[in-house]
């Protein structure tokens, strides 16, 4: 395979050259650079011992982890055999040494940090670390359903996971039957369902967790691109479980655009979305200290400093309103975005703009508020 060398955050690479990234020998997506941007600036905040990088193809993620983070041992991981060859070479690479592979493993002691390399499935690598890393990033083609429940048994008690789901058409509803068999759980069409989705994939991990006694605490949940990004700390005891169980509901939107949503193991309407998370999406303090570390981080890119900013502002509440939709179903004008923010923040709501969508807003006003000021909005625009 042809290769060329390329920089992402303090790390060089070699990777595949290819006409298409989905073509290549071995997956590089330069597109999920801002993904692994926050995952870096994640651990750093958190300060894991023990890393697993599940899915390393060329080892990017877990290299920037080794370069960039105090994290004192890092495992990168991949099962295919060109994976684990180019690993090596990008550790020597960045470092001057090339780990000696011992059949399908590598281990170099590099000082500071120990890395660890192998070749094998990641079930079968998390499967057999139980309770080891404090840290396991699964960041893996699709979705990532098959391999939370090794993911929740090789994680320590009071540990992290960051989990990324790219199968968005699944969770979104475009493929329902996949969702229900993938997440057990009905998705949703329409303007919510990157919401929907994002809460679909941590109701999801929630569920896993609970039958290892665990509960879910959620730092950070975020839909960008293509892509679905959770991190959790796993919280130990059944009784966390069943508070984290507890968050767990349903969805409900009717024609209008008016939705409404409530906790409860089972529906108690029919054509519903969930089991699904209802709980927060962010943890206030862990986002500030992300967001306070980009601004400090020296290869930073200005989009995750303004994603995270956007973020951090964003009204943390289920679900949100599309403009778009509302003035469709209502016959009314599309509003300028901030004129209504503006006229629901005057009358006492307070209401942002939310990264799942740029024409919609999160509210605390209800659906009746949010017309009457969207009729508002529009009648002064024809008066003017």
């Amino acid at each position: 395979m042809e290769i060329v060398e390329v920089k992402e955050g303090l790390a060089r690479l070699k990777v595949p050259l290819a006409e298409r990234i989905y073509d290549s020998p071995v997956f590089y997506n330069p597109v999920m650079r801002l993904n692994r941007d926050i995952s870096v600036l994640a651990v750093k905040a958190l300060s894991p011992r023990k890393v697993l990088d599940a899915f390393s193809a060329t080892g990017v993620r877990g290299m920037r982890y080794v370069l960039e983070t105090p994290a004192e041992e890092v495992w990168l991981n991949d099962l295919s055999e060109d994976a684990f060859n180019l690993i090596l070479q990008n550790i020597e690479l960045n470092f001057g040494v090339r780990p000696t592979a011992e059949g399908d493993s590598a281990d170099v002691d590099l000082g500071e940090v120990r890395v660890l390399v192998r070749r094998s499935d990641a079930n079968a690598l998390m499967s057999s670390m139980f309770r080891y890393f404090d840290f396991v990033d699964l960041d893996p083609f699709g979705s990532p359903a098959p391999f939370l429940d090794s993911a929740f048994r090789s994680v320590r008690r009071k540990g992290f996971l960051g989990i990324t789901a790219t199968d968005t058409g699944v969770l979104c509803g475009a493929y329902r039957n996949a969702c229900r068999r993938k997440y057990l759980a009905e998705p949703l069409r329409g303007e919510l369902c990157h919401e929907v989705g994002l809460r679909i994939l941590i109701g999801t991990a929630v569920r896993y967790a609970a039958k290892y006694d665990l509960g879910v605490k959620v730092l950070l949940a975020y839909y960008r691109d293509h892509y679905f990004r959770v991190f959790v700390q796993v919280v130990n005891g059944a009784r966390k479980a069943d508070e984290s169980l507890s968050m767990l509901g349903y969805l409900w939107q009717e024609e209008s655009g008016k939705f409404e949503y409530s906790r409860g193991f089972l529906p108690d309407k029919p054509e519903v979305a969930g089991p699904l998370w209802l709980g927060p999406l962010k943890n206030d303090a862990f986002l500030q200290s992300l967001h306070e570390l980009s601004l400090e981080h020296p290869l930073g890119d200005p989009r995750t400093v303004e994603f995270l900013a956007l973020l951090s502002s964003e009204l943390d509440v289920p679900f949100y309103y599309d403009t778009h939709a509302l003035a469709k179903r209502t016959g009314m004008g599309v509003p300028k975005l901030q004129a209504l923010i503006d006229e629901l923040t005057d009358r006492g709501y307070i209401t942002t703009r939310t990264h799942f969508s740029p024409t919609s807003i999160k509210t605390e006003a209800p659906f009746e508020e949010v017309l009457s000021a969207l009729r508002k909005v529009n009648n002064l625009c024809r008066s003017l």
